[in-house]
């Protein structure tokens, strides 16, 4: 009789801790974490894009700034060039 009492408890304790036991996680949950991972990747992509594209236009606007400034000096010293032979004659 003790021995099935024991068996009794011992099966009750077992059933307790087993239930206790974490349950799995279902794997549903993890589909649309790697889609909102995708969707930030490609938003990062996006930016690193525009901010490339922003660095270019800025290159060249420098450098067309550049360009204008060196006809402008050029233009200038053609005007003054006459007027320094208009001196001489």
């Amino acid at each position: 009789m003790t021995k099935l009492l024991a068996v009794l408890i011992a099966g009750l304790f077992s059933a307790a801790v087993f239930a206790q036991a974490t349950p799995a996680t279902p794997a549903t949950p993890a589909a649309p974490a790697a889609k909102a991972e995708v969707k930030a990747d490609a938003k990062k992509e996006e930016k690193a894009a525009a901010k490339t594209e922003k660095k270019e236009e800025k290159a060249a606007a420098k450098t067309e700034k550049k360009a204008d400034k060196k006809v402008a000096k050029k233009d200038s010293k053609k005007a003054a060039a006459p007027k320094a032979e208009e001196k001489k004659s």
